[in-house]
């Protein structure tokens, strides 16, 4: 049985930057001692973005430019960062909350295996949930789960919402 750790949007801008909070600054040493861990598979995304950002439909709606290809905004974390080192992981771009590229990557990770998956991330309202709900669209049978401790929301009775909701779509809260 092959083993997924999902890390979605680590980056500085949901910790300490444009879009930061206390929350998502208090999830980071447990994040990075998850990734630490990890014996298996770890696809990391990004939520990536252009200087057109707010010309987007996105950036019309959130009017905060965020995660900017190449800014220091777009980077991941250093905690993040110094705990992958060493690890074999996909990095996964992406321009919206979801990656739809994610379960075919997965897919081709584990071959002919049956795997589970576990995120991790930010924020857990918006862009873990999405991936959440993508990955069980795709997976039904697996065992899909969310780690809250180590994932934080805009808010935390957002995160809250985001984790009951998942728990809805029988993705297992640990």
């Amino acid at each position: 049985m092959k083993k997924f750790l999902i890390a979605v949007d680590l980056q500085n801008d949901f910790v300490s930057g444009t879009l930061g909070t206390q929350e998502a600054q208090d999830i980071i040493p447990f994040a990075a001692e998850k990734i630490r861990n990890f014996e298996g598979g770890i696809f990391v995304t990004l939520d990536t973005h252009f200087e057109n950002y707010l010309e987007t439909r996105e950036g019309k709606n959130l009017p905060v430019v965020h995660c900017v290809k190449g800014t220091d905004g777009w980077r991941l974390n250093d905690e993040i960062e110094k705990a992958l080192a060493g690890k074999n992981y996909v990095t996964v771009e992406k321009n919206t909350f979801g990656s739809v590229e994610l379960p075919s990557l997965i897919l081709n990770a584990a071959g002919n295996d049956d795997f589970t998956i576990e995120l991790i991330g930010l924020c857990t309202d918006i862009c873990v949930v999405n991936n959440a709900l993508i990955l069980k669209a795709n997976f039904p049978e697996t065992d899909i789960s969310v780690d809250p401790k180590c994932c934080a929301g805009v808010t935390p009775e957002k995160h809250e919402a985001a984790l009951e909701t998942m728990s809805s779509c029988q993705i297992e809260i640990i």
